[in-house]
């Protein structure tokens, strides 16, 4: 069974490590802990029941509490297992950002990295060219290079 465990905001690592500790020591039914990257707040525990759950969570620095309910494998699947998708941006596609605080800003794509899902842009509207990084799901595409000509 897999239990969602909320913890103090960015302290998911040193909750992760208690955990980990107590369950070495103490030879409680934990099976793993996970802190999936990008989800702050929270990692799962898989137990063999919500006593073993409990016993290794229970009054530790940074943990909060279990929630309620239990969940499926299915449910996580998507942050557990790495998926490097179709990226459907090439480099010197014109963008516009859709998040951060450069929101509604055109630039131009000037990089990808597909394992950071992060893409390096220069603004349009900028006087100065200056590379930014960006997530890949914080812009769009709006025009192709291929377009242009």
């Amino acid at each position: 069974m897999i239990y969602v465990i909320k913890v103090t905001t960015n302290k998911e690592d040193r909750a992760v490590e208690s955990i980990y500790n107590r369950v070495s020591k103490k030879d409680i039914n934990v099976y793993s802990i996970l802190r999936p990257h990008g989800v702050r707040g929270y990692i799962f525990l898989e137990a063999e029941d919500r006593d073993s759950a409990e016993e290794a969570v229970y009054n530790l620095q940074y943990i909060k509490g279990i929630i309620g309910r239990t969940i499926s494998y299915d449910e996580i699947k998507n942050m557990v297992e790495p998926t490097i998708g179709a990226v459907k941006i090439k480099e010197g596609d014109i963008v516009e950002i859709i998040g951060s605080t450069l929101k509604g800003e055109k630039a131009k794509v000037l990089r990808i990295d597909k394992q950071k899902e992060e893409v390096v842009v220069s603004l349009l509207g900028a006087v100065i060219p200056l590379p930014v990084t960006i997530k890949i799901d914080n812009i769009r595409v709006i025009r192709r290079e291929e377009d242009e000509e």
